[in-house]
């Protein structure tokens, strides 16, 4: 079988099943396993995926995504060419050991999904109670602060390490925070987890810096720390070690 994967979380989830041989061809943003994609055919970013070079793999799969705003189109592309494709939309924990399931038995190793589904469920266990619950306010962009809501996996993690997204009851995927609405919210803790930047050009200089959060207690408590937007933004197997140090922190600012 030849698959191609336009998306980061999808490209680590064939290869978490042990399929990366079937690649034959990617999305410019994946970037993980570093030893697999390396030498694929790169087919453009998220949204300017060039469909003849897609056709021109020749793939019996294509495995497509809608996590990005904008991806519709690329799926219209694809139905046009007459492609086989599988197209996720993930929300929640349920929803990305859902669509690890589907591309295992796609890909024909439905026992392989099962045993990365079940690894997944062990990690994603409650953590200890606390006698606080943090507010973590988790930042993909800033100004404006993009943040997680309702309908995200990292509002699941979150409360699952114990603490909570003040955005819990917005009801939207993520929302756009001015800073006198994060400065109101006073979360306790803030994660960086930009996206589509290298960690090591997070900069939590930036937020310390800020004069309209100088009274913000994650500011305050020097509790601002950053975790790679592929462990908490990329629904696959990379969120087990998203949570892992989701749990240390929350744990961390718990006892202090």
């Amino acid at each position: 079988m030849r698959v191609v994967s336009l998306a980061c979380s999808n490209t680590e989830i064939v290869c978490a099943l042990g399929c990366e041989d079937l690649l034959v061809g990617v999305d410019d943003h994946s970037d993980r396993p570093v030893e697999v994609v390396a030498d694929l055919p790169r087919l453009g970013p998220d949204l300017e995926i060039d469909i003849a070079a897609v056709c021109d793999l020749e793939p019996d799969l294509v495995l497509a995504s809608l996590t990005v705003p904008g991806h519709e189109k690329v799926i219209e592309d694809l139905e046009e060419a007459g492609l086989e494709y599988l197209v996720f939309e993930p929300l929640s924990l349920k929803d990305i050991l859902s669509s690890i399931r589907e591309i295992a038995a796609a890909l024909e190793v439905k026992e392989k999904g099962e045993r990365l589904i079940r690894d997944m469920r062990a990690c994603f266990q409650e953590g200890q109670y606390f006698s606080k619950t943090p507010k973590v306010l988790v930042q993909w962009w800033n100004h404006p602060s993009i943040v997680p809501a309702r309908y995200s996996w990292v509002t699941e993690m979150i409360a699952l390490a114990g603490g909570i997204n003040p955005l819990k009851d917005t009801g939207k995927k993520s929302t756009s925070l001015e800073d006198k609405d994060v400065a109101l919210i006073n979360p306790d803790v803030i994660i960086l987890s930009w996206c589509g930047v290298d960690v090591r050009k997070y900069r939590p200089e930036v937020i310390y810096a800020n004069q309209r959060w100088q009274e913000v207690k994650a500011v305050k408590q020097h509790q601002v720390f950053s975790i790679p937007e592929a462990y908490l933004g990329r629904p696959g197997p990379g969120l087990m070690q998203g949570f892992i140090a989701l749990k240390e922190i929350i744990r961390q600012v718990a006892k202090n």
